[in-house]
């Protein structure tokens, strides 16, 4: 009896141990973070589950408040912020969109990612143990009026390796990063946003 309970307790403290693996990667990954350059692969499903194509690009985080995602393929396009605004940035059609960033990346991975501030404060943070060599974390929006119905986060170690984000409207976007440098510097001219006479300037919500 005794050895059976003992073992019942190991197993316990084992399962306790991994149950918070997810967590102390994502809380590893955010602490002493000032900067990230990554290359990503993004896929998308539809309503349909339709597979809307493979864009390709480079991933630039500078903390606090500055981030961009440089879509290379299949068609260029630029997602900036840069501490006040996110500009969309569409170079085929000689078009930027201009949102205000406190409110564009409200209740978002990107708040937490640019910021100091605390992932529980916008998300309910759920364990979803090891699959794929990765550590899984599920992220549910605290604001019922969220535009993202979950958020699924990878690790493998403190890199983040895989991002979903699940929507309202039934999409579903997939992000896989690799060649991941951290800490490392960058031209904060990559953050700035240099408008151009020619082009239409839209304002977002």
């Amino acid at each position: 009896m005794f050895r059976l309970l003992f073992a019942a307790c190991l197993f316990l403290s084992q399962s306790l141990a991994m149950a918070g693996a997810g967590r102390q990667a994502l809380d590893d990954f955010l602490d002493g973070l000032t900067t990230l350059q990554a290359k990503f692969e993004q896929s998308a499903l539809d309503t349909e589950n339709a597979n809307t194509g493979l864009m390709h690009g480079l991933f630039l985080l500078q903390r606090p408040g500055k981030f961009r995602w440089d879509y290379v393929a299949p068609r260029k396009q630029v997602i900036l912020a840069d501490g006040r605004d996110v500009w969309i940035i569409e170079e085929e059609l000689k078009q930027v969109t201009q949102h205000y960033q406190r409110w564009a990346l409200k209740g978002t991975p990107a708040a937490f990612l640019t910021t100091e501030q605390s992932v529980d404060k916008d998300f309910e943070i759920i364990e979803l143990g090891e699959r794929l060599g990765m550590q899984w974390l599920e992220l549910i929006p605290r604001d019922p009026e969220s535009d993202l119905l979950r958020v699924l986060l990878a690790f493998v170690g403190p890199e983040l390796r895989h991002m979903e984000l699940n929507d309202k409207f039934g999409q579903i976007s997939r992000f896989r990063f690799f060649d991941i440098q951290r800490n490392v510097p960058i031209d904060q001219a990559l953050f700035v946003y240099e408008g151009k006479d020619d082009w239409d300037v839209l304002q977002g919500d």
